[in-house]
């Protein structure tokens, strides 16, 4: 869940850090997914979901800041550019006008995991988690989001299944959270959209 940052974030404030071009590709899609409501807020204000894109051939990428769900339309100063991170620490260096999503190890062991994956979106949906789990690379449940041990366990996935290929993962750990990151944005809002499609 968005807003509940539980790693160690190391922040330079700064101002906007995502490209006019980055902008345009991720904002797009993000609407999209919020009017959707699969990225959003609860009512208690809790907000869910996220999305990313990698810089370049690096492993930083940009993604949404923390506690943004809720918000309808986000402005370049909501995306954070993520410099480096250490995930036996559970930290993440950060710049960019607010703080890093609490999601950012999850969307980093898959930059890791995958050199060519560019794009990662994270969603929550109850029904399409109810309708996947454990029929497509589903994490253990004992992880929680936005922990170390999530994030090894996503290792543990591109190692032992065929996520490579699915380009989704469940989060057993995460009730309602879904993943799924492509070669690009497109590919990996694709990926869920099929899913989606044979859902309903």
């Amino acid at each position: 869940m968005e807003g509940v940052v539980k790693f160690n974030c190391h922040w330079n404030q700064s101002g906007p850090v995502i490209s006019d071009e980055m902008y345009e590709i991720i904002n797009y899609w993000r609407e999209v997914l919020y009017n959707m409501d699969i990225i959003g807020a609860y009512e208690n204000g809790v907000c869910y979901g996220n999305i990313s894109m990698r810089i370049g051939k690096s492993n930083q990428f940009i993604i949404t800041a923390s506690a943004t769900g809720e918000i309808p339309e986000l402005e370049p100063g909501h995306y954070v550019k993520v410099n480096s991170f250490n995930i036996d620490e559970n930290a993440v260096q950060c710049t960019g006008p607010l703080k890093a999503s609490s999601e950012s190890l999850t969307h980093a062991a898959i930059y890791l995991a995958d050199q060519g994956a560019n794009a990662v979106v994270h969603v929550h949906s109850i029904d399409l988690w109810n309708e996947l789990i454990y029929k497509v690379p589903t994490t253990n449940p004992s992880m929680e989001y936005g922990t170390t041990g999530l994030a090894r366990d996503i290792f543990r996935l591109f190692s032992e299944s065929d996520v490579i290929e699915k380009r989704i993962i469940v989060m057993a750990g995460d009730r309602e959270g879904i993943l799924t990151f492509g070669h690009d944005m497109d590919e990996a809002v694709n990926v869920l959209m099929q899913y989606l499609r044979k859902e309903n």
